[in-house]
């Protein structure tokens, strides 16, 4: 569907530079939008790419509107512009509600209008879905689950027992939500598992990757508190407890009973230690290695940056000859010591 900028300004409360009845239909990149297109430049790095743009559109910070060669939307923050626009050119594909002839539902499982049940989905007993709400298929809801309306299980989603999702929850193809925690007792060398009689808690506006594993509790709740957004192949162990409005990039795992705070922020690879207390405003830098708690806000890093393979294994032996170092060095501030005080060195 078409959308005059002049539109999509007030709707997004962009300033307008340039023609109010130019019509975009999609989004694109700034190096391959043609006409009809609306782009971005959010990063000053593809600032290469605007003056040849053939993009009807762009949205721009303020300091670069000049130099824009085309129309353009002006916002303090193009990227949040952007999202807005392209949810609006680009809406969620509609659904209508009903049960697919191959799903399987109990009967005791409470519906809600307008739900939607897709093909070869699973909703087992005493289950409650919210008005609205989409299960794609290949989908499990485990018994005694509730999901909150307005959310949207994309495809080949499992929520074991015992999950409670909020409203407006996203959660995309193969994510395993309230999966058994990694508890084990060791019995003479041997290891016995621990029950896992808890659950997963997952508030509102939460949006959970691929193929990402939230695992319940082991007594109490897993929780991933509103507005957390979680991406692909994550692990979430066992009563680990996620603030408000923290986003985890890839490949994270957080080991069980530690608490993250809110607004924080984990850079992709990021390792966390169990039983960690992580603070509010406390953002991790890619690859990262948490050993202990961070209760301060602030930005952290914990890892050595790619080098030349002969250059790491220069480091490595340097890192093996350290101890040998330390001693020697104490051994020369010794010295210097007695020196200082007026006595012979040994």
């Amino acid at each position: 569907m078409a959308y005059r900028l002049g539109d999509l300004a007030k709707r997004v409360g962009a300033e307008l530079r340039g023609d109010a009845d130019c019509e975009v239909v999609r989004v694109d990149q700034l190096q391959s939008a043609t006409a009809g297109a609306i782009s971005f430049l959010a990063n000053r790095q593809y600032l290469k790419y605007l003056s040849d743009t053939l993009a009807s559109a762009v949205i721009i910070p303020p300091e670069l509107a000049d130099r824009s060669p085309v129309n353009a939307l002006i916002s303090n923050n193009p990227y949040l512009c952007y999202a807005q626009v392209a949810a609006i050119l680009h809406p969620s594909r509609e659904f209508g509600p009903g049960i697919h002839h191959t799903a399987v539902v109990a009967e005791d499982a409470e519906l809600a209008e307008g739900v939607w049940i897709g093909p070869c989905a699973v909703v087992e007993a005493g289950s409650r879905i919210g008005s609205g709400v989409f299960i794609g298929p290949g989908c499990v809801v485990g018994s005694g689950s509730s999901i909150g309306r307005e959310s949207r299980l994309v495809a080949n989603v499992t929520l074991c027992s015992r999950v409670r999702l909020g409203e407006r929850v996203l959660i995309h193809p193969g994510a395993v939500i309230g999966s058994d925690g990694f508890g084990l007792a060791n019995d003479n060398g041997k290891w016995i598992k621990v029950p896992q009689l808890g659950g997963v808690s997952i508030g509102n506006d939460v949006e959970i990757g691929a193929n990402t594993t939230i695992d319940c509790g082991t007594i109490s709740d897993t929780v991933i508190a509103d507005g957390a957004k979680l991406d692909n192949q994550i692990q979430i162990a066992h009563n680990v407890e996620i603030g408000e409005n923290t986003a985890i990039a890839g490949c994270v795992g957080i080991a069980g009973s530690t608490k993250v705070g809110k607004n924080c922020t984990l850079g992709g690879g990021v390792g966390l230690s169990g039983h960690l207390e992580i603070g509010d405003n406390v953002h991790f830098s890619g690859q990262s290695l948490v050993t202990r708690s961070f209760t301060e806000p602030g930005f952290y890093s914990g890892n050595l940056p790619a080098v030349t393979n002969s250059e790491w294994r220069k480091t490595v032996a340097r890192i093996r000859r350290m101890n040998d170092m330390m001693q020697r060095l104490k051994a020369l501030e010794k010295q210097i010591e007695k020196l200082n005080n007026g006595q012979k060195p040994v």
